[in-house]
């Protein structure tokens, strides 16, 4: 493990929920059982802010972290443009054992952005 991946889920950033009028989407991995809750507010069209919740492994926690600090300031259409790779390289690498917390993390960007018309 990276130890940005390490430190994220030692010490992961904006968790929690907002309320409504908080954007809020779920993503899952049927095959390994993470769930990832993203919960953001918007204005004027663009990420003010974000949180998560997750229930799932250290690498799926330690994404969902890193993934706040990715969606914060852009826009849907920049959503986006979120890939694994991103992920993966904003969390310092991840195993190919843990590359589904990517894949977790980028299926609840897809669900954000189209939420954000």
């Amino acid at each position: 493990m990276s130890p940005t991946l390490i430190d994220h889920f030692q010490n992961p950033r904006n968790v929690g929920q907002f309320e409504p009028p908080a954007i809020t989407v779920e993503a899952s991995n049927p095959v390994c059982g993470d769930i990832l809750r993203l919960s953001v507010l918007v204005d004027d069209g663009r990420v003010k802010d974000a949180r998560y919740k997750v229930r799932g492994c250290a690498a799926s926690i330690a994404a969902g972290s890193v993934l706040t600090e990715l969606v914060i300031g852009r826009t849907g259409p920049e959503l986006r443009g979120i890939t694994r790779d991103q992920v993966d390289e904003a969390v310092g690498g991840l195993s190919n054992e843990s590359k589904h917390a990517a894949a977790l993390c980028v299926d609840a960007v897809r669900a954000l952005a189209a939420r954000l018309v």
